[in-house]
C-alpha cells in the first residue's frame, strides 16, 4: 500500500475524531499507534477494527500532558517501530464548561494541560525519531473556537485552542529545515461525544442554525482533511491551518 512503511500516532483516537483519524491514516495504509488515556477499551476495539481490515496497530496509553508518560509512551513506539512519520496531536478536552468568573486555578490549568501542553509534549518527544528519519509530519487540531472565543463557557478552552493555532505556525517556522512539515486542523461543530457531554440541545440546535451549510460535520469529513495533510498532496503546505466547519467562520 502507498504508505505501508510509515508510523502514525494520533492522540486521543480512541474515540470521535480521533478515531476517524486513526482509521483514515490506517486506510491509506499507515502503521497506526492508538492512543487512549482513560478509555482503553475504546482504543483496542479500534485497533481490532484497523486489525480487521488488515492494517496494523499498536496501542499505547498514558496522559498527554505528563512529560514522563509521553516520554514513555514514545519509548514504546520507538521499540516496536523504530521511527515515527506522522503526529497527529488530537487530544483534548473542553473538561467543563465555566465563565471567567467561575474559572478556578485547578480548571484553568487543567484545560490548558490537555489541549495546549500536550501538543508541546508530545511534539517535542517525537522530533528525534522524525530528524533521524529525515521528515515528518505534525497536524494539531485546534478549533474554531480558537478564532470565535468558542461557546458560552469555554473560555479556557478556546484560549488553550488559540495557543495551539499559534504553536502550530511557531513550531511550522521551526521545523520546516529539518523537513519536518507542520499544520492544523480546526474542526466547527462535529458529531461526536465531545458535544454529547459538554453541549446542551438546546444550545448545540442553535449553533447548527448558525452553519451556512446546515448541519453539523462528521469525524470523517475531518479526518479526510489530515489524511491529505499527511500525504504529498500537502507537500508545499507549511503553518496551515484548515477550518472544517461547513461555512460557520470564513475568513
Amino acid at each position: 500500500m502507498e504508505f505501508s512503511e510509515e508510523v502514525a500516532w494520533v492522540t486521543g483516537s480512541s474515540t470521535g475524531i480521533g478515531r476517524a483519524v486513526a482509521e483514515a491514516l490506517a486506510g491509506q495504509g499507515r502503521r497506526v499507534v492508538v492512543h487512549y488515556n482513560s478509555s482503553e477499551d475504546e482504543a483496542r476495539e479500534v485497533a481490532g477494527g484497523i486489525s480487521s481490515s488488515g492494517g496494523e496497530a499498536l496501542v499505547v496509553g498514558g496522559d498527554v500532558s505528563n512529560s514522563g508518560e509521553v516520554d514513555r509512551m514514545v519509548g514504546e513506539i520507538e521499540d516496536r517501530y523504530g521511527r515515527l512519520d506522522v503526529l497527529v496531536n488530537n487530544a483534548g478536552s473542553l473538561i467543563e464548561r465555566r465563565g471567567l468568573s467561575e474559572m478556578t486555578e485547578d480548571l484553568w490549568d487543567r484545560v490548558m494541560n490537555v489541549n495546549l501542553k500536550s501538543v508541546y509534549l508530545c511534539s517535542r518527544a517525537v522530533l528525534p525519531m522524525m530528524k533521524r528519519g529525515g521528515a515528518g509530519r505534525i497536524i494539531n487540531m485546534t478549533s474554531v473556537a480558537a478564532r470565535n472565543g468558542g461557546g458560552p463557557g469555554s473560555v479556557a478552552y478556546a484560549t488553550a485552542k488559540g495557543g495551539v493555532s499559534t504553536l502550530t505556525r511557531a513550531m511550522a517556522k521551526e521545523l520546516v529545515g529539518e523537513n519536518i512539515l507542520v499544520n492544523g486542523v480546526a474542526p466547527g461543530i462535529i458529531t461526536t461525544p465531545f458535544h454529547d457531554r459538554f453541549t446542551p440541545p438546546e444550545v448545540r440546535e442553535n449553533f447548527k442554525n448558525a452553519i451556512p451549510i446546515g448541519r453539523e460535520g462528521t469525524p470523517e469529513e475531518t479526518a479526510s482533511v489530515v489524511a491529505f495533510l499527511a500525504s504529498p498532496a500537502a507537500n508545499y503546505l507549511v503553518g496551515e491551518i484548515i477550518e472544517v466547519n461547513g461555512g460557520q467562520l470564513m475568513n
